[in-house]
């Protein structure tokens, strides 16, 4: 309980980011994670925005890959787009605050480029203990 590995490939349409937080759902779900406290709200969320920002910086397909082991769920998104995630301060815009979030709710994240793109994680505690 509590481990494994998937993968999963989006169009970029904007359904595929309501599919991506199914998909993180679903596998906390699997591996026996669902009941940790805030962990699934904030890897939905989390992801949410990750993978809204693949779907608007970069409009091409992107991936989102979950890993979970040694009490850490790390979830990542690739894409093909080459600019790099700034974290805003959380003013009045109605865009721009995603990675505010990711910082301010991860216990770490980060970003590295992919050759023709980039990949965006972060990773959240899942022993319930942080």
């Amino acid at each position: 309980m509590g481990a494994g590995h998937a993968s999963v490939e989006y169009d970029p349409r904007p359904a595929a980011v309501r599919e991506a937080r199914a998909q993180v759902r679903r596998q906390l779900e699997v591996w026996g994670l669902a009941d940790r406290g805030d962990l699934m709200d904030t890897a939905e969320l989390l992801v949410s925005e990750l993978a809204t920002n693949a779907l608007l910086h970069s409009a091409t397909r992107f991936r989102l890959t979950l890993t979970a082991a040694h009490g850490t769920l790390r979830c990542e998104v690739e894409d093909s787009g080459r600019r790099t995630p700034q974290v805003l301060e959380a003013g009045g815009a109605e865009s721009g605050r995603g990675m505010f979030l990711v910082d301010a709710l991860a216990r770490r994240w980060g970003c590295h480029q992919d050759g023709v793109g980039k990949t965006v994680w972060f990773e959240l505690g899942t022993c319930g203990c942080e």
